[in-house]
């Protein structure tokens, strides 16, 4: 992971079944300033069956409503084919590319194409045989909680230390296409960092680019963002994805906030220290003349005997003649 905040930009379904698109989106999250590209690795048998029953009926409302699952899988899924294609692409462009297993097919295909981290879905957080085979790897463990209690987290990563892989970074997620702003709840990244002792970060289906800005200032390592290059183009998952311009816009502004959130500092520097009050002669003072509050004050800048010691200086006497204007020191006090 870099020092910085990690942004990715996840492809997910919208390369529309076009490799021209997919290789042209790994081209604009390059331009906007992204880390990685996240692909996903599955065939619609890695997820489901072609069964039309109760169980895998149409969707009822959402973004997918009339749709079965398997019928949406069919859909989104990038051919495996052109996975290491995009990859290729993706790294003579400056990017990392990794994807999201669903099944040991998935990690197998990943490992062929030598890809650095593995990303478990938020809805296979469940799926402790397959963090285990992906963990086994040894390759950093990024898994979204979208779909978690807090026991689910906790099984899961304690799956991932067994294998002995303890790369390990969690991200807030709302499992909601979009996802209501209010529903995000932030304040669980700090809490995650600080129950699981992992790196944490977003996985973010809001609208907009400020719930990724809020979990850069809470503390995100990582923000992984959908990016489109046109949402009028359709797709499965453009309503909640960004285009070029504004995954740039949303970078950019990670950034800042990643600068901005630094480091805990109470340091006093010389010159902030030198622009604060100190005592000053006021007015001109003659050698064993009295200090009184008419010549001596707590001004701007900060030359002089520190505030503080003014009920000392009050009634002592100067111990040479002073001009008004002269910072105030145990020299001058007698």
């Amino acid at each position: 992971m870099h020092k910085n905040v990690y942004c990715v930009a996840e492809m997910s379904a919208n390369h529309l079944n076009d490799i021209d698109v997919a290789l042209q989106i790994v081209e604009a999250a390059a331009d906007a300033g992204a880390d990685a590209v996240k692909l996903q690795t599955y065939t619609p048998e890695s997820l489901s069956i072609d069964v039309k029953n109760k169980y895998f009926k149409p969707k009822e409302d959402g973004l997918w409503e009339g749709m079965r699952p398997y019928q949406l899988y069919e859909e989104a899924s990038m051919p495996y084919e052109w996975q290491p294609k995009v990859k290729e692409h993706a790294e003579e462009h400056g990017l990392d590319c990794f994807s999201s297993p669903f099944d040991r097919e998935a990690v197998d295909l990943m490992e062929e194409m030598n890809m650095p981290a593995y990303k478990i879905a938020s809805l296979e957080i469940n799926d402790l045989p397959l963090i285990r085979y992906a963990a086994s790897r040894g390759k950093p463990m990024i898994m979204s909680t979208g779909a978690a209690n807090l026991g689910d987290i906790e099984r899961a990563v304690k799956t991932c230390r067994e294998e002995g892989n303890d790369d390990i970074t969690l991200l807030k997620c709302t499992s909601e296409y979009p996802a209501p702003i209010e529903r995000a709840n932030l304040r669980t990244i700090p809490h995650m960092r600080e129950t699981f002792d992992v790196k944490v970060g977003l996985s973010d289906h809001t609208l907009g680019t400020t719930v990724p800005v809020a979990a850069t200032a809470l503390g995100a390592q990582v923000i992984e963002k959908h990016l489109t290059l046109d949402r009028s183009f359709g797709g499965p998952d453009a309503d909640f994805s960004l285009e070029p311009d504004e995954f740039e816009a949303m970078v950019d502004s990670v950034r800042e906030a990643s600068k901005a959130v630094g480091d805990v500092d109470y340091s006093l520097s010389e010159n902030d220290a030198k622009r604060r009050r100190s005592l000053f002669v006021v007015e001109d003072v003659q050698e064993g003349e009295q200090f009184t509050e008419a010549n001596v004050r707590s001004i701007r800048p900060g030359h002089g005997l520190a505030p503080t010691h003014l009920d000392t200086v009050l009634g002592s006497t100067a111990a040479e003649d002073l001009s008004k204007g002269t910072p105030l020191s145990w020299g001058a006090v007698r």
